[in-house]
């Protein structure tokens, strides 16, 4: 009841924006390219930000961003996981962060090839609230969807459900609910936050906080590259609220700041 609840307020934030199809950029695009991929091509084609540095006003929970840059849509090893959430300009940030991001990407691109990543929303192109999250607010947050597994192989067929996904039930050990075959790859998740830290750390940044269901944190921390998550002085979350821990069971949400 509480995660539908939440997709219901989810729902009625997201709105849908012109699709328009003029000024397509060369992104790089791992998918079918379709109309309303085209679209999200011509969306950052006419959002892409300024020279001018980012300013990170405030904090995650109370702040706002100044020359927010926008995430593309497609990677050669990622997706954006919503089209209206892109559309609806919640997909900015600031341009360091991109750069972490953007960075992490192509080093997990050459230690994890073949595989691909979803990420998910960042924050508004102002800043400031973007209902229903509690953070997001000044360009230092960002939501990854969690990799998975579908009988030890790589699966994406719940990445790509938009909104919906908050719909989905993961039990404890972060097996899927309702297909016992499908399962939350820990250690690719803890490999990613190693190098999302890594890589903000040679921007002069570092990962404030990490935020995931709390009763993943053994499962997480007893892989390999959770068992160096755990000896990092990366901070992952001892307790969140129940509505809260609910909701992170399909993704992990990331607070970068400056060292």
């Amino acid at each position: 009841m509480k995660k539908i609840t939440f997709y219901f307020l989810c729902f009625s934030c997201i709105a849908c924006t012109d699709k328009s199809l003029n000024n397509i950029t060369n992104l790089s695009l791992n998918t079918f390219l379709n109309e309303d991929s085209l679209a999200m091509l011509a969306f950052y084609a006419e959002n892409k930000s300024n020279e001018l540095p980012s300013r990170n006003i405030g904090t995650v929970g109370n702040g706002k961003l100044e020359n927010a840059s926008l995430m593309p849509f497609y990677g050669s090893n990622f997706n954006y996981f919503d089209q209206d959430s892109y559309l609806a300009k919640r997909a900015f940030t600031s341009k360091i962060v991109k750069t972490i991001i953007l960075n992490t990407y192509d080093d997990l691109k050459l230690t994890v090839p073949n595989r691909k990543f979803f990420l998910m929303e960042l924050s508004n192109i102002h800043g400031g609230e973007m209902s229903p999250h509690r953070t997001h607010q000044n360009g230092l947050s960002v939501d990854f969807m969690m990799p998975k597994t579908k009988n030890g192989i790589a699966n994406y067929e719940l990445d790509t459900l938009g909104k919906d996904h908050y719909f989905l039930t993961f039990n404890d050990d972060g097996t899927y609910h309702d297909d016992k075959s499908i399962k939350i790859d820990f250690d690719l998740i803890a490999k990613h936050i190693l190098c999302l830290h890594e890589n903000a750390k040679k921007v002069g940044y570092k990962i404030a906080k990490v935020i995931i269901k709390t009763e993943y944190k053994n499962a997480l921390f007893n892989t390999p590259n959770g068992k160096l998550l755990k000896q990092s002085d990366i901070y992952v979350v001892k307790n969140l609220s129940p509505i809260v821990n609910a909701i992170h069971d399909d993704h992990f949400h990331v607070d970068f700041e400056k060292k």
